[in-house]
């Protein structure tokens, strides 16, 4: 009786310690954390890696995925990112997305070949702003003046000098060229230090319509033939308008220039991972939508538009799927 009284009690000791080890199907799976690089606070990718963040935490996390936005140092660095295997998605502009891969002197000396095209997302205005009383009406006023032209590997500084190109410019024509971020660009502004900056973002950014707020403003137009120029060189830019009343002061639309932003993922990342994710984020757009005002028209129909490098797996399959890529 005693043997079989121990040999019951070491049965029921296994089932014990056997129960404390059954878990639910999501902590059983090997649970993956996804970073996507996004760029400044104050600008659009970090809401937008926020929302998709939010998205996934919903309708992904049974699969045992999470997703971290991180705040970056915009497009140059989220693709040396990528190329480094630093992080799993990135967003950033259409053209410094065909710089990485295919390699542009003095930006990418590098190719980055292992970077994918995941979606594009929205169009990003050049907008160029300028302290009304420095009396900069045009890009060629800009000769002799204080400008910010975006931080170090920024999209947003490649812009600055492209433009400045299609005008016959050249940093150096510029009275001092500052690298600052686009809240640092904004501070610079409203205390004088600056006369205008390039801020490479969407329409209605918070940090121009406060710039707007405190100090008054100008868009200043980037139009006229000298844009045709920069679009025959630079196919990636398309005429874009900055709407009247986008900031306190901006009376009339504002001709401008625009690239696309971009969502890109490492090519060795799971085609699932990033087939299950891109789902994800079109079956929730009235969610992706509400997290800033130019996010209102993004749809799987426009998610090729502005492609510049070749789609990723995992978004093939989506986007063939949907009857949009044949």
């Amino acid at each position: 009786m005693r043997g079989k009284a121990i040999k019951w009690l070491a049965i029921v000791f296994v089932l014990i310690v056997a129960t404390m080890f059954i878990v639910n199907p999501v902590s059983a799976a090997k649970r993956r954390y996804i970073s996507i690089a996004s760029g400044w606070v104050t600008g659009a990718y970090f809401p937008m890696a926020g929302a998709i963040s939010r998205i996934v935490w919903k309708h992904l996390k049974k699969d045992g995925l999470k997703v971290t936005a991180e705040s970056s140092g915009a497009s140059v660095a989220n693709a040396k990112l990528i190329g480094l295997g630093d992080t799993d998605f990135a967003i950033l502009q259409n053209d410094i997305a065909s710089y990485a891969y295919h390699g542009k002197k003095g930006i990418f000396d590098q190719k980055i070949k292992n970077i994918r095209g995941v979606c594009t997302l929205f169009p990003e205005h050049v907008q160029l702003v300028s302290r009304k009383a420095s009396n900069i009406l045009s890009v060629a006023d800009l000769k002799g003046k204080k400008v910010a032209i975006g931080p170090v590997g920024s999209g947003t500084a490649e812009n600055a000098k492209q433009i400045l190109w299609a005008w016959g410019l050249t940093l150096k024509d510029l009275g001092k060229a500052e690298q600052l971020t686009a809240s640092q660009a904004a501070d610079y502004i409203k205390d004088g230090r600056l006369d205008a900056a390039f801020f490479t973002v969407a329409v209605g950014a918070a940090v121009i319509q406060d710039t707007a707020l405190i100090v008054p403003t100008r868009i200043v137009p980037i139009s006229g033939a000298n844009v045709d120029k920069l679009i025959k060189k630079y196919p990636f830019y398309a005429k874009q308008v900055v709407p009247a009343g986008s900031y306190k002061g901006n009376d009339k639309d504002v001709p401008t220039v625009s690239v696309m932003a971009m969502l890109c993922a490492r090519a060795d990342l799971e085609s699932d991972i990033v087939y299950k994710i891109l789902s994800a984020m079109y079956a929730e757009l009235p969610l992706l939508r509400k997290a800033h005002a130019k996010f209102k028209n993004i749809s799987p129909k426009t998610g090729l538009v502005g492609m510049s490098i070749p789609l990723h797996p995992g978004a093939e399959k989506y986007f063939k799927e949907k009857g949009i890529l044949k």
